[in-house]
């Protein structure tokens, strides 16, 4: 993933900055997200990785499939990353794009994952405890995975907090181990 994501990065900020030039960062993140959807598919996946498909071919299926969402720029992206045989990366050039997009607006994307649903006032609390320490607006999202057995994790950028019983425990049993 990691080596994906220096692929993708450049990608990610040319489309930010011709985005934000425009003043299209929301146009841009629904086009990206639409096209991030897209090369997910199984079936498309296995049409745009085929080696008889041509970049140009790549590109104006692509076009076609995103045709409601493109502005010009969009389509000189689109058909960039088809000739250099770079659609695939769409889905991480999408995450890349919001997480520059939430810094320029001052927020940060942050995901907490619990054992057990989280009501309202303790989500509101961990967003206002995470906007303390970030610095920034934190749009909070919130899953339930049983398999922590208590506890939560919570996930902001570069900032991992895992305070699950099941690292918990972990974190005991290599301690007894050694």
């Amino acid at each position: 993933m990691a080596e994906t994501a220096a692929i993708a990065r450049p990608y990610a900020r040319a489309a930010f900055a011709a985005a934000r030039s425009r003043g299209q960062l929301e146009q841009w993140s629904e086009l990206l997200a639409f096209c991030a959807a897209a090369v997910r598919d199984p079936m498309l996946r296995a049409v745009l990785d085929s080696p008889r498909l041509t970049r140009a071919r790549a590109a104006e299926l692509m076009e076609r499939l995103c045709a409601e969402r493109l502005t010009e720029e969009g389509r000189r992206f689109l058909r960039l990353l088809a000739e250099r045989r770079r659609l695939a990366l769409l889905p991480e050039i999408a995450r890349l794009y919001e997480q520059l997009r939430a810094e320029a607006e001052g927020s940060v994307r942050a995901e907490v994952i619990s054992a057990r649903p989280l009501d309202e006032a303790a989500r509101a609390r961990l967003a206002e405890a995470l906007a303390r320490r970030l610095g920034r607006r934190v749009e909070l999202e919130a899953r339930v995975d049983p398999a922590l057995l208590a506890g939560a994790v919570v996930r902001a950028g570069d900032l991992v907090i895992d305070g699950s019983a099941r690292a918990r425990l972990a974190r005991l049993a290599a301690r007894l181990s050694r």
